[in-house]
C-alpha cells in the first residue's frame, strides 16, 4: 500500500504556472498508474489528469488539455502536475492518486489510493 504526499500547491496570478509533486512511500511505485483530482468549494472531486505506469499512455480533463501536464520519476517516486496558463476556475484543493496495475493494462480514471491534497489558488 502506497501513501502519497502532495506539495507544490500556493496562490499565483491568473496566467502563472506551478508544478505540484506528489511523492510515495511505503509501495512499489513503479507498478502504480497515477493519477491528478481536484475539488473545488462547493464541487465535487473532478478528475485532472492520469498517467500508466510505463509513463507511455497519458489521459486529460478537457478543461487542462493543452495547458496541464503530467508526469513521473520513478526512481524519484514521484508525479508531478505542471500547469500553466492558469484560470480562477483552475482555483482547487489537488489530489493524487495511485492504483497497482498491470503493465498491459488500460489506463482508467479509477483509483485506490489518495493524498491528503494540496490548496492551488489562482486569482484575476
Amino acid at each position: 500500500q502506497v501513501q502519497l504526499v502532495e506539495s507544490g500547491g500556493g496562490s499565483v496570478q491568473a496566467g502563472a504556472s506551478l508544478r505540484l509533486s506528489c511523492t510515495a512511500s511505503g509501495g512499489q511505485f513503479s507498478r502504480h498508474a497515477v493519477g491528478w483530482f481536484r475539488q473545488a468549494p462547493g464541487k465535487e472531486r473532478e478528475f485532472v489528469a492520469a498517467l500508466s505506469r510505463s509513463g507511455g499512455t497519458s489521459d486529460y480533463a478537457d478543461s487542462v488539455k493543452g495547458r496541464f501536464f503530467i508526469s513521473r520519476n520513478n526512481d524519484r517516486k514521484t508525479t508531478y502536475l505542471q500547469m500553466s496558463g492558469l484560470k480562477p476556475e483552475d482555483t482547487a484543493v489537488y489530489f493524487c492518486a495511485a492504483r497497482p496495475t498491470i503493465l498491459t493494462a488500460p489506463l482508467t480514471r479509477d483509483f485506490n489510493y489518495w493524498g491528503q491534497g494540496t490548496q492551488v489558488t489562482v486569482f484575476s
